[in-house]
């Protein structure tokens, strides 16, 4: 489907909400955009910097939408997308195409210093939220265990990120 990458940053100051980002009709299969979302939980300090690749043969644009915990969502798998079949408060809309998710898993802690070296040596285990790639499975059960492991124990957010095709007259 869509080549993809998620690279975690040093910690920013500002947290944007909403970030958009269009591909033109000139653009051609093979662009990729780029963006930065600041992770959950909020206030986090941690950010990822992703480089799409526009999955929609139209122009498009990258939607991203935050809600805060317990959340609901409306998407159905079809012709191998997660495809949006309600409006939601966050602003996502029908027939937008859900690209990525935050997701939560057991990890190493991630950083440096001597703490961190201890730990992992150890084998201490943390959780860690990273941006789960949906158009990246066949499985439809993974996009919702990806979904699910935003829970108030983990996180107080969770971090959505759509593509929309451009409105013909834009």
């Amino acid at each position: 489907m869509g080549a993809s990458t998620a690279f975690l940053t040093a910690p920013r100051v500002a947290r944007p909400v909403t970030w958009l980002q269009s591909s033109s009709s000139e653009e051609t299969a093979d662009t990729m955009v780029e963006m930065t979302v600041a992770l959950p939980p909020s206030g986090s300090e941690l950010s990822a910097i992703m480089r799409l690749k526009p999955c929609l043969s139209v122009p498009s644009e990258f939607i991203e939408v935050r809600y805060k915990l317990p959340f609901g969502l409306s998407v159905e798998p079809k012709n191998n997308l997660a495809v949006c079949t309600k409006d939601g408060e966050g602003g996502e809309k029908v027939g937008d195409i859900l690209r990525y998710t935050s997701q939560w898993t057991l990890g190493l802690p991630k950083g440096e210093g001597l703490a961190q070296s201890a730990g992992a040596f150890g084998g201490a285990l943390k959780w860690q939220c990273s941006m789960f790639d949906v158009l990246s499975v066949k499985d439809w059960r993974q996009v919702v265990e990806a979904l699910t492991t935003n829970v108030e124990s983990r996180t107080d957010e969770v971090v959505l990120i759509f593509e929309r095709p451009l409105a013909e007259s834009e």
